[in-house]
Formats: C-alpha cells, sequence, structure tokens
C-alpha cells in the first residue's frame, strides 16, 4: 500500500499480481498513490473506510464478483469508477456501464491508456467538500454555472445542486445532466447524447445512454419525489423538465 494525504488515491482491484505491479508502477510515475486488493470480499470494506480518489474494478474475482461490488458501491456513493474485463462481448460491457461505472478497458490494454482516462475522469470528479462554498467560488473564477429551476451545475467543479441539495453524481451523469441543461425543454435525441457523451467519442448503443439516464432520474427524483425531471420522447430522445 502506497498513501499519501495530497495526491489521488487510486484504489486497484485486481487479483492478477504481474498485471497490478504494472498498474501500480504507472500510476506512481503520474504521482498517484496506490492500495491493491485481490480478494472482492475485501473491497466495501476498505472503501467505507478509506474512500479512495477511483477505483480500477476486475470483474472477475475471487471472493466476490465486480458486478456485485459496483451495485453496492453506487447505493451510497458516486465514487469514480474504471472497469477492467477480459470479457468483451457487449452485453458485459453494458452490465457494466449500467450499474454504475463510468468507464471500462478490455484486457489486454495499454497501461498509459489507463493512466490517461484515469487523469480524464479525475479532472472531471475533482472532489469537493462543500458544494455551497465552491458553487460561489465557481461564480466568482466566471466557471461555466449553469441554472434551470433550481437546478446548478457546473462541469469544472463538479457540481450539482437541486433546490440546494447535494447531487452525487457520477461524472458521466453529471455530464448527461449539463447536456440536457444546454436547452431545458428542447428534445435531444439519442444519437447526440451518444456522439457528446464519451469525449474520445467511442462506439456505444442507446441501452448506455437509457442506462445513464434511468440513473441520473432516480437521483433527481430523491429531491423531488413527485417530478417526471427527464421525460423519454419514445423513437426520439429525453428533454430536461426542470
Amino acid at each position: 500500500m502506497t498513501t499519501d494525504a495530497h495526491t489521488p488515491h487510486i484504489l486497484i482491484v485486481e487479483d492478477e499480481p504481474k498485471l497490478a505491479a504494472v498498474l501500480e508502477g504507472y500510476l506512481h510515475l503520474d504521482g498517484f498513490t496506490t492500495t491493491v486488493i485481490a480478494d472482492g470480499r475485501a473491497v466495501m470494506p476498505f472503501i467505507r473506510a478509506t474512500p479512495p480518489s477511483l477505483m480500477l474494478l476486475d470483474l472477475m474475482l475471487p471472493g466476490r464478483n465486480g458486478m456485485d461490488i459496483c451495485r453496492e458501491l453506487r447505493q451510497f456513493s458516486a465514487l469514480p469508477m474504471i472497469i477492467l474485463t477480459a470479457r468483451i462481448d457487449e452485453i458485459d460491457r453494458l452490465l457494466g456501464l449500467e450499474v454504475g461505472a463510468d468507464d471500462y478497458v478490455c484486457k489486454p490494454f495499454s497501461p498509459r491508456e489507463v493512466v490517461a482516462r484515469v487523469k480524464t475522469i479525475l479532472r472531471r470528479a475533482s472532489p469537493v467538500s462543500n458544494l455551497a462554498a465552491d458553487a460561489g467560488a465557481a461564480v466568482a473564477s466566471g466557471s461555466a454555472l449553469k441554472t434551470s429551476n433550481g437546478l446548478e451545475v457546473d462541469e469544472q467543479f463538479h457540481l450539482a445542486l437541486l433546490d440546494g441539495k447535494e447531487l452525487k453524481l457520477t461524472p458521466l451523469e453529471l455530464r448527461l445532466l449539463a447536456l440536457l441543461m444546454k436547452t431545458p425543454g428542447r428534445i435531444f435525441p439519442r444519437n447526440y447524447l451518444l456522439s457528446h457523451l464519451y469525449e474520445d467519442h467511442r462506439i456505444v448503443t442507446d441501452r448506455t445512454v437509457d442506462s445513464h439516464i434511468k440513473n441520473l432520474r432516480k437521483k433527481l427524483q430523491q429531491v423531488r419525489p413527485d417530478s417526471e425531471p427527464i421525460v423519454s420522447v419514445y423513437g426520439v430522445g429525453y428533454r430536461l423538465e426542470l
């Protein structure tokens, strides 16, 4: 274990020792601190006791599989997460995204690519301890704060507030909400959302954006239970009704 309070801490959940060591080495070269866990049963106790900045999660683990870990984690945390998997069929990729992963990388992969994706996600998900204070800082700094009927979103500061309450969104959910807020009430076609959701413009299917919309809608309704914040327009796409 290597930890430092002043640098981002990456949790590597991987049961292949050589692969875990390679990832550690590349992450250390870029200034990250790391912890490696090889048994799925140890992941949730560690996260609850020592929340990392981001988790790299292998799906196939001894003790407990990665999909179960994802599902439990998303019940209480928006921790940024990248799935590592040797199972490359499309269903497994989509399942990983549906349970709240921010990204996935298929084995074998380039360690440099993994580090690049870690950096990209952390730029969008810089931790905030006091959202109200940081919202003020965003305005003071001239950051692009989007507002709509009690909803405030700032991608630079990874801020999301509804009626003054924190929305614990994953980086992809916040990015999607910011897209919908470009023109509240406008119908955004799925193809538009898909093409703007990932910065590397990868090929993904409608199910990917549908699953993220479902998760985003649920979190908005936790603040406004009787509302329909995101409306599905059959055969077309989605519009923000806030």
